[in-house]
C-alpha cells in the first residue's frame, strides 16, 4: 500500500499508456480491488491518515528549520 490515497487506481507504465490508445475495447482497464467494501474503506482511511501524518511531519520540520528557537522551546516543554 502506498502513502497516497490513490491505491484504488491502476498506475500504468508508459508503454501501457501507449497500448491503451489502441485498446478500443477497454480490455486494459484494471483497478486495485478490495475483497469487501469494508476492506476498501479501511485501506482508504489508513492511507488518508498516513498522508496526514506525513504532511504534519513535513510541516513540523519546516517550522523547526525556519524557527529554531521556538521549536527548541516547544521541544523542551514536551520533554518535561
Amino acid at each position: 500500500m502506498g502513502c497516497g490515497s490513490d491505491f484504488l487506481f491502476a498506475m500504468p507504465s508508459f508503454w501501457s499508456g501507449v497500448a491503451r490508445t489502441l485498446d478500443l475495447g477497454s480490455t486494459f482497464d484494471s483497478y486495485n480491488e478490495s475483497r469487501t467494501p469494508q476492506e476498501a474503506d479501511s485501506r482508504a482511511l489508513h492511507a488518508d491518515w498516513k498522508a496526514v501524518g506525513h504532511d504534519l511531519r513535513d510541516s513540523m520540520r519546516t517550522f523547526e528549520r525556519e524557527n529554531p528557537e521556538p521549536a527548541q522551546l516547544a521541544l523542551a516543554l514536551v520533554e518535561r
